[in-house]
């Protein structure tokens, strides 16, 4: 049995050092790497994605583990979790030839490429064929999973394990409803017709030397942590103690990378928060869910940075730092949280980004379902956006061209952007009940105590429970999209006197 566990160790630490080669070589391409290294990257990349399949999947792994899974109460508990979460893992994983996984990951390294060149070319279509064989991958790696159900089951399972469409279908029908009814009602006050366009202007150092601020304020440690640019923000772990984000100082807004920061910083935090020491390397030293780990970011990003609390503390810094003088706090926290529906997802308002990603999800479905084709996106996408919002994109960069998701072949990511805004509603109802003197540490700039609570509710877990579990665990309750429809009746209706 001693020989077995040695096994399952070694091959998870070099499994998670191929992983790292293969963050860095996709951090690189999004950063720094020159625009003609694409076709050499996506052979890199594909080696790196089958050299780790092959390993995964290798019957001499799988014999080790078999042996351990009939000695399972013989394990410690770190044994006997470890071998549980791989029993799971391996056994998904020996579905897919490897093949399948180079084709994809060179499909999926090129295709991003066609994304940028698309952007840069403001025309869907240079990019619609490629997303045409990305989405043919992903059908094909369906039927190699079969999952009860829809075939976006499959896809959804990977990211929000245990999460399914119909469950989904439900609890987003609830929030796509109660969204557009609290917009509604936004809209018609008397507020909202009176209220300014956001027109904020900071040079590019001043909002870098911000974003520097921010990250150190959040307690990243710069022996730990980084921050470059790219054209979508993002955060990736390279290894246990090296994590990098991103972000950009291009957009009209330059509260746009004050904010993706803070959001990609709270990814960062729970990156360096798993579980280290002797589950180092091993299956459990990950998220259990993009849902879990988006609520992370949402949390500081929405429920910290957007608060009152938090401007009464950083006001004076923000505009010292980048010269942007206001009128006064209360007038400055209306314009940071003013609802105005828009047609960019990661610009989008607190209350309205959910609908983007309702959006995403019900295009993604239909794909899989062969209820539509990739060449109908440019015109459902336009009559979703009427619908939902009121307003049309002008061109694709605006609409469908504006994430880069689909170029990565994460089709089923995106509910998780919604789910994580549930549970960080869910977490920070939970923080404000256990911690009476939450908002005045808040003004004060003490946030210590707030990543003490989500070290030892969320973080520290990794992968020894679910998602869900994790959640009922810390704040009583699992999913629960009531409690972010009730945050945000209370602070927008409040916000706009409604």
């Amino acid at each position: 049995m001693k020989e077995s566990l040695d096994f399952i160790y070694k091959e998870q630490k070099e499994l998670s050092t191929f992983g790292g080669i293969a963050a860095l070589l996709g951090w690189d391409q999004m950063t720094h790497m020159p625009k003609m290294g694409a076709a050499e990257r996506s052979e890199q990349g594909a080696l790196i994605s089958r050299l780790s399949h092959d390993k995964v999947i290798s019957d001499n792994f799988w014999k080790h583990i078999q042996i351990l899974l009939k000695n399972l109460d013989n394990l410690s508990e770190k044994d006997k979790a470890v071998v549980t979460r791989l029993v799971k893992d391996v056994e998904k994983s020996r579905k897919i030839p490897s093949d399948f996984v180079e084709r994809m990951s060179r499909t999926t390294t090129l295709s991003y490429q066609s994304w940028e060149d698309a952007r840069a070319k403001n025309d869907f279509k240079v990019f619609a064929p490629h997303l045409g064989k990305i989405i043919n991958l992903e059908k094909e790696y369906c039927d190699y999973i079969k999952l009860p159900g829809p075939k976006y089951n499959t896809l959804l399972d990977d990211y929000e394990e245990g999460m399914t469409v119909d469950v989904l279908k439900k609890e987003f029908s609830f929030l796509k409803t109660n969204l557009v009814d609290i917009l509604q009602k936004i809209m018609s006050s008397e507020t909202y017709s009176k209220q300014e366009k956001i027109d904020i202007k900071v040079d590019k150092e001043k909002q870098k030397k911000l974003s520097q601020i921010i990250f150190e304020k959040m307690h990243l440690p710069n022996e730990k942590a980084r921050i470059d640019v790219s054209t979508h923000p993002f955060t990736t772990s390279i290894g246990i103690d090296d994590v990098r984000i991103t972000t950009n100082y291009d957009r009209d807004s330059p509260l746009f990378s004050f904010f993706s920061t803070i959001h990609e910083a709270g990814h960062a935090l729970y990156e360096l928060g798993m579980p280290g020491e002797e589950f180092k390397y091993t299956v459990i030293s990950d998220s259990p869910s993009l849902g879990l780990h988006e609520s992370q970011s949402r949390f500081w990003e929405n429920n910290i940075a957007r608060s009152m609390s938090f401007w009464k503390y950083f006001y004076s810094i923000f505009q010292n730092t980048s010269g942007y003088s206001y009128s006064n706090l209360d007038n400055w926290y209306k314009l940071i949280n003013q609802v105005r529906p828009s047609l960019i997802r990661v610009e989008a308002d607190e209350l309205t980004y959910c609908l983007h990603v309702i959006l995403r999800f019900e295009l993604e479905v239909d794909l899989m379902d062969d209820k539509i084709k990739v060449d109908d996106l440019p015109q459902l996408w336009n009559e979703k956006m009427n619908d939902m919002f009121g307003i049309i994109p002008k061109n694709d960069v605006e609409g469908l061209l504006q994430d880069m998701h689909w170029s990565g072949g994460s089709i089923g990511y995106f509910p998780t952007y919604a789910i994580g805004s549930i549970y960080s509603s869910q977490i920070h109802k939970k923080i404000s009940e256990v911690n009476a003197n939450l908002e005045t540490e808040i003004e004060q700039g003490n946030f210590q105590n707030i990543l003490n609570w989500l070290r030892e509710n969320i973080h520290k877990f990794g992968r020894l429970m679910t998602a869900d579990e994790i959640i009922k665990n810390a704040c009583g309750e699992g999913f629960n999209s009531k409690i972010f429809v009730d945050y945000l009746k209370n602070k927008y209706f409040s916000l706009y006197g409604v």
